[in-house]
């Protein structure tokens, strides 16, 4: 069993092909516009896209610190699927049936993406494959019946329950007791879907200013409008628009806002057919598991699989890494669950490791809001389901402006739970950075017993949810 890789860092292997870009014009000098976007990501270009579209004659700016999909947007698993951060807890506050609205949403959101890209000529290598999740021991099958109830029980009738045969006839995964699979997932290319939603957002008129590092937001105040402050100019606006996710933390007085919480990747040579025989996985679809720290993974467009999970989980201070870099004991976990699910693929190298930042709220539920008294707004906490909630939230964005500008009234989007969600700041350090730490040791030592042999769930991953406010 080999670790070594041919390129660790370098942003992601999703970029590997295309080459990495080199940032496009920055901003050069102070300027005035109708909306600025703060971050070049999936949700700031979706957000610029759906605005400009609805009104031609809105001036939008986008500003990104380095290139258009720098951070997650082109970093990630390449899932566009319907999951989302925080329904149970919305079912809390606002009632079952929003939290099935929101469902619902998601579920459209994932057709919606397909759908843009197919009307924008934006070539992302999606194959809508469902999203299959194994369990691979009792409690994790235990989990995963329950799971499934839940599903039902938000009118999710579609996901379906799978015997280990069943599985395995999508996609033989060793050791896979049973399964549930659910149509509302893609695989895609994410650097091929945010470098061609950044085109699109161009030739539309949206000034996007690259290599322009955002450090602070100001509201409204005495008849001045927001501002969007960089070293090269301020940026002046009806309304700033906050779509910065994992990075949020580099903003003045945004360090607790959001936890910058690190996942990591990893990705095989290609595959030769005989594997692909072997195992299947011909209907491309997007691969998980029922661990407390799980793992995803997607079968790329060049027979490859790319498979990720939780490396390092926080770094402390909410400091993000430097293009990717991740380390070599990171990578040996990750070969290591490849290896368990594929042993046959035992024998293949490893392309390609890298690391990026999602955004974590303190209560683990995802949020867009607008407040048109300061100009301000933001989307985001996707706690790692970002690919379709970032579409989601730049139609929501797009709604709310358009309301608060008198061109629009409230929709279904706006209505939907998780505008205006409020969340209490992470704690300060080093509470935060043993916390994190703290949890996910939990979590790795609860698979451990899990894996040992353990037939129900371990109560240390119970208390690890409960300190982390995921329960």
């Amino acid at each position: 069993m080999g670790t070594a890789t041919t390129a660790n860092g370098g942003v992601s292997f999703w970029y590997s092909t295309l080459g990495v870009p080199q940032p496009g014009q920055p901003l050069d000098g102070s300027t005035e516009v109708d909306v600025c976007v703060v971050g070049g990501g999936y949700t700031g270009l979706w957000t610029a896209y759906y605005l400009k579209k609805a009104d031609p004659s809105l001036r939008i700016a986008v500003l990104e610190q380095r290139f258009c999909g720098y951070g997650a947007s082109g970093r990630n698993g390449g899932w566009l699927y319907g999951g989302f951060a925080g329904r149970g807890a919305f079912a809390r506050s606002h009632g079952k049936e929003a939290a099935i609205r929101m469902q619902r949403a998601m579920n459209a959101s994932v057709d919606e993406v397909i759908r843009v890209a197919a009307a924008e000529a934006i070539e992302a290598g999606i194959v809508k494959g469902g999203v299959l999740e194994v369990a691979r021991s009792r409690p994790q099958l235990a989990r995963l019946e329950a799971f499934v109830a839940e599903e039902h029980a938000f009118g999710q009738l579609e996901q379906v329950l799978l015997s280990a045969d069943e599985a395995a006839e999508r996609l033989a995964v060793a050791g896979t007791l049973a399964a549930s699979w659910s149509p509302h997932g893609a695989r895609i290319q994410p650097a091929l879907l945010v470098r061609g939603l950044a085109a699109v957002v161009r030739a539309l008129g949206v000034r996007v200013y690259e290599g322009t590092a955002v450090t602070e937001i100001r509201p409204a105040a005495a008849g001045a409008p927001a501002q969007a402050v960089t070293a090269r100019g301020t940026v002046s606006a009806a309304f700033v628009l906050r779509a910065t996710e994992g990075f949020a933390a580099a903003l003045r007085g945004r360090r607790r806002t959001w936890l910058p919480m690190n996942s990591s990747m990893i990705v095989t040579e290609p595959l030769p057919p005989s594997f692909w025989a072997e195992v299947g996985w011909q209907r491309y679809d997007t691969l998980g598991d029922l661990a407390h720290a799980y793992m995803y993974a997607q079968r790329t467009a060049d027979d490859r699989i790319a498979l990720g999970g939780r490396g390092v989980p926080y770094r402390f201070g909410s400091r993000t890494d430097h293009d990717g870099g991740t380390a070599p004991r990171t990578v040996r976990q990750l070969r290591a669950i490849l290896d368990d699910f594929f042993p046959a693929a035992a024998e293949v190298g490893i392309a390609h490791a890298w690391s990026g930042v999602l955004g974590v709220p303190r209560d683990w539920c995802c949020t867009v809001e607008l407040d048109p008294h300061s100009g301000l707004g933001w989307a985001g906490g996707y706690v790692g389901s970002g690919v379709t909630t970032a579409n989601l939230a730049g139609r929501t964005l797009r709604d709310l402006v358009l309301r608060a500008t008198g061109a629009g009234g409230g929709t279904e989007l706006t209505a939907l739970p998780w505008v205006g969600h409020t969340v209490r700041r992470w704690e300060p350090e080093p509470l935060r950075w043993l916390g994190v730490h703290g949890m996910y040791a939990a979590y790795h030592a609860a698979d451990r017993q899990e894996r040992g042999g353990r037939a129900t769930t371990s109560p240390i991953a119970r208390v690890a949810d409960r300190i982390a406010g995921r329960h």
